[in-house]
């Protein structure tokens, strides 16, 4: 009988370790396909903002008539070149005669050339300030082929950049000149370079940053190892799933959505790991077998797993309603991203754990005791104190946070110019400044109308009194000779374009403001004017961000209420833990609008910043709520609400912690990054979950609970334990 036993024994095990070998296997295999194309998703970013415009927007419908000017499917891209000292004839000349040859320069190792990519009819100019301090050079890019990939796989507008840098800058110095490569071009080569770090230095430091908290959790030498394999895992599955979307045009992808998915894949793996292998080890001390203890494990965390992670990604997917394209296409990557994590977390984890067994948790091995050691030490007396006092924890709480609230108006999030959005001074943006200097701002990269080829003296008498406007001229069919007859005006379907030029940079905030005064004087002039431009995309992505926050916002509110609602079996309970995110939410812009505007000094913040701050915020900060009532539940069908909401935060109460500072310090890695607009969502979202999990799930949820009682699981059949046990009495 003790041999059959034995061997009944052998046989069960065997089945489910060899069944978790199969797993791992699956998963390398999958990692091996998808890991590859990971590592090329930079070269498949767009991050132009005129390509993400909705389009009914009137930027984007005066972009598609201007395009018929060229007579090809292009637009001009502007590149400027600033060369700044003393000025003569001469040097003007050696300046229009070397720019007449950039054009022949190659890219980055290639055999093409910077003359692929010109904007068709356009010529390359020169031309001085009229302080005799500076000489500005347009080199009229074809808007359309900056998308294009060079054949080493780099994207190609950096490439014309570093080109420009490296050849201008000597024949600058020769000539006691400085240079700067800058405009649109300049500005957007930088803004690629910056995202191009993506790769290596956000990565590396994400990994390093999860790596070193999970040692000092687990305080083990091995056991880190399997929760950061499997978040690698989900990441490089992630990321190329995504890369081969964008790679057949299914999605948009730009830099700041690569971050946000690298961080947010690690992040929340991280997280589902901890709550998964914290209570395998619980479980490990009630049962003998590990393949027992990971079934009773998974049994208590698939479901808030599940409810997690579908609460983040729902809400990411409602991201498509969106006019922006790469807000809408934030949705389906972050989704891809959570829905990766959550599938590697529930079938990778588990099975190189049991691969394993219980030495890997080594020093602090499990042993098979009946321990319940989760129910002492530092969450044993925060949950002692809150249960001599619900109410006392909750006010205070709540006041401190609705302190931190009262701040929240005074965030600026209206918007943010390109040279604004570095937290450095790269190349093109000390040359966009000293541009403004010698020459108007919006020179080289004007406002464009399209009217009537009637109308064309009316709309110019009409705008030239608008605010900002410095030059307003109709498009010229040729170019201008000294000592020729100017050309004609350049008629097109009968419609014709007039070049305004603002005294601001194009790409600015003030700029994008002027914009509806320009268009309301010249449609009062011709009814048929569309006004477009960089300044016009820059108002127009600014616009539809707001009608995005006020559209998007409550949707996301409805369906993580009816998403806790099923979880929980209580709308009291659903609307009350997401009622405490929205305010933690409200207390961290607070806290944004001071840190922002006194600490960092940053000019403002970028228009989608509220919505992303949500998004992240809500939808994250309930998972910890989740984590915490879906435990408490639990335990109050067992020991009732009170005890229950006690129990449950003393149990989870380190696992949470710790997961809470695990994502936190992912999106803070985002402010290594030279761009405002990740640094700003970085520390939003840092400082958002860490309130979060130390204030709102630690002290006012189980406060609240405690002191609702079992009213809270209001209209389950939890509510009546009490009736229940005074009937058993």
């Amino acid at each position: 009988m003790a041999g059959k036993s034995k061997s009944s024994v052998t046989v069960k095990t065997r089945k489910p370790f060899a069944l978790a070998m199969l797993v791992v296997i699956a998963w390398f295999i999958i990692t091996g396909v998808f890991g590859p194309l990971f590592g090329k998703l930079t070269s498949v970013q767009e991050n132009n903002n005129s390509s993400f415009l909705p389009k009914g927007a009137e930027a984007t419908q005066a972009s598609e008539v201007i395009q018929k000017f060229s007579g090809k499917d292009s637009f001009n891209f502007p590149t400027l070149i600033l060369f700044e000292g003393d000025i003569n004839p001469q040097l003007i000349a050696k300046v229009n005669e070397h720019l007449t040859k950039v054009g022949d320069l190659t890219l980055d190792g290639t055999s093409a050339k910077i003359s692929d990519y010109l904007a068709p009819g356009q010529q390359i100019t020169a031309f001085p300030s009229e302080d005799g301090k500076a000489i500005l050079g347009n080199i009229p890019l074809d808007g359309n082929s900056l998308a294009k990939i060079l054949p080493n796989d780099k994207p190609v507008l950096p490439a014309i950049v570093e080109e420009l840098r490296a050849d201008v800058a000597p024949f600058a110095k020769a000539n006691s000149l400085d240079s700067y490569v800058t405009g649109p071009g300049g500005l957007l080569g930088d803004l690629f370079e910056a995202f191009g770090e993506i790769d290596s230095k956000l990565l590396l430091s994400t990994l390093a940053v999860v790596a070193f908290i999970l040692i000092v959790v687990y305080r083990s030498p091995v056991l880190w190892i399997i929760p950061l394999l499997s978040s690698l895992f989900a990441l490089s599955t992630a990321g190329g799933i995504v890369y081969l979307l964008a790679k057949n045009n299914i999605i948009d992808v730009d830099g700041q959505s690569q971050g946000i998915l690298s961080v947010l894949v690690v992040g929340a793996a991280t997280d589902y790991a901890l709550l998964l292998i914290a209570r395998y080890r619980e479980e490990l001390h009630l049962f003998e077998s590990r393949f027992d203890a990971m079934r009773a494990a998974y049994k208590g965390v698939w479901e808030p797993i599940l409810a997690s992670g579908s609460t983040v990604s729902i809400s990411l997917l409602i991201l498509l309603f969106s006019q922006l394209t790469n807000t809408a296409s934030l949705g389906p990557i972050g989704a891809i991203g959570i829905v990766v994590s959550m599938f590697t977390i529930l079938t990778l984890l588990p099975a190189l754990l049991l691969l394993f067994g219980r030495w890997i948790f080594w020093p602090r091995r499990p042993n098979f005791d009946g321990d319940d050691h989760v129910m002492s030490g530092t969450w044993s007396k925060v949950g002692s104190v809150i249960e001599k006092n619900p109410r006392r924890a909750w006010i205070v709480s709540g006041a401190f946070l609705l302190l931190l609230a009262s701040f929240a108006p005074t965030l600026k999030a209206d918007g943010i110019g390109t040279i604004d959005t570095f937290t450095g001074n790269p190349e093109s943006v000390v040359g966009q400044k000293l541009l403004e200097t010698h020459f108007p701002g919006g020179e080289g990269d004007p406002t464009q109308i399209v009217v009537a080829a009637d109308k064309i003296d009316a709309v110019t008498a009409a705008i030239k009194n608008a605010p900002g406007v410095t030059d307003a001229s109709p498009l010229l069919d040729g170019f201008v000779i000294p000592g020729q007859p100017l050309p004609k005006v350049k008629i097109v379907d009968n419609q014709a374009i007039i070049n305004v030029t603002l005294n601001k940079a194009p790409d600015s905030v003030e700029a994008g403001n002027d914009i509806p005064k320009i268009r309301e004087l010249a449609k009062g002039a011709d009814s048929t004017a569309l006004v477009g431009g960089t300044s016009a995309v820059y108002f127009d992505v600014r616009t539809a961000n707001g009608q995005d926050n006020r559209t998007i916002i409550p949707i996301i509110l409805l369906v993580i209420t009816l998403i806790l609602g099923l979880l929980l079996r209580s709308i009291l309970s659903a609307i009350l833990l997401l009622g405490t995110v929205v305010l933690s939410f409200f207390a961290t812009l607070g806290v944004c609008a001071l840190v922002f505007n006194h600490v960092f000094g940053f000019a403002g913040g970028d228009n989608s910043f509220p919505l992303f701050a949500f998004i992240f915020l809500v939808a994250l900060g309930i998972d910890y709520n989740i984590f915490l009532m879906t435990r408490v539940r639990e335990e109050s069908q067992k020991i009732g609400t009170r005890r229950g909401v006690i129990k449950g935060l003393t149990v989870t109460g380190a696992v949470i912690t710790s997961a809470g500072i695990v994502l936190a310090a992912t999106f803070a890695v985002l402010g290594l990054l030279p761009l405002v607009p990740l640094a700003q969502i970085g520390f939003a979202v840092a400082f958002g979950v860490l309130l979060d999990t130390i204030v709102v799930r630690s002290i006012l949820v189980p406060a609240l609970v405690h002191d609702i009682g079992p009213k809270i699981w209001w209209p389950s059949k939890l509510q009546h334990e009490g009736k229940k046990a005074t009937q058993l009495k």
